[in-house]
């Protein structure tokens, strides 16, 4: 066990640490409005008006997306739900509309390739979980992304030494069902009591406080505009904050 310390906030022991993936450890602001927009400009081809109600459902303004907003927090089946919902309005039936969806979906999956390629690790990351296995700290990955892509990124940046458990969502519950934190310690066979979760979202700290966590701590430098986080233990403005008193 380890006494984790953020500023004047200390967690004593703590057997690991959960973290959210987007905008947590992966800086995923640029590849997700350029997601976004190619999904909702290839559903637009095919219907064609939908593409600005698309965008603001995704939770896109222009160049700006919302942190707290369906693109960045959601699931891709909760994406795909939204999307068709809109689809659907324009009398079509909601199994074409669906289908119609998901094959953007995809489409938009071809044209950006490989999503780990465009979402570089944040600054240190690295030095942040060597750390945390040198004091002996189980590391779990939890996005709302689906564990393909969690494993691919985890791949990509040579992190399979330092990361227990790669955990996405595909077709469970989606943040905030504290079931999700639950699976996870489980996954690590750690206790949620002993665990932290780290996270840049309401979801990843609710969910976090729901399932009897350690502590909650709420990232803030995913995104240009900042989300609100007041369900935080304490707000951390980068990794090197978070300190390991073995």
């Amino acid at each position: 066990m380890a006494i984790i310390q953020c500023g004047e906030v200390r967690f004593p022991g703590v057997e690991a640490i959960v973290f959210d993936k987007d905008g947590t450890l992966a800086d995923s602001q640029s590849f997700l409005r350029n997601l976004g927009q190619k999904r909702a400009r290839l559903i637009d081809a095919q219907i064609p008006g939908v593409q600005d109600p698309l965008l603001m459902a995704f939770g896109l303004d222009g160049s700006n997306l919302n942190p707290a907003g369906l693109l960045a927090v959601g699931t891709r089946l909760e994406n795909e739900t939204a999307a068709a919902a809109y689809v659907a309005e324009t009398g079509r039936g909601w199994v074409e509309s669906l289908t119609l969806v998901r094959s953007a979906f995809l489409e938009a999956d071809r044209v950006l390739k490989r999503k780990a390629d465009s979402t570089p690790l944040f600054p240190g990351v690295v030095a942040l979980l060597r750390s945390l296995a040198a004091a002996g700290v189980k590391v779990g990955i939890l996005s709302a992304d689906t564990t393909v892509n969690v494993q691919d990124f985890v791949a990509r940046y040579e992190l399979e030494s330092l990361v227990q458990l790669k955990m996405g969502i595909d077709l469970g519950p989606p943040k905030p069902d504290p079931t999700l934190f639950s699976q996870a310690c489980a996954a690590l066979e750690v206790t949620p009591e002993s665990t932290l979760m780290v996270g840049d979202s309401v979801a990843d700290l609710a969910m976090a406080r729901a399932a009897g966590a350690a502590g909650a701590i709420g990232a803030t430098w995913g995104w240009t505009q900042a989300a609100s986080l007041k369900q935080a233990d304490v707000l951390i403005h980068n990794l090197a904050e978070i300190q390991i008193d073995a």
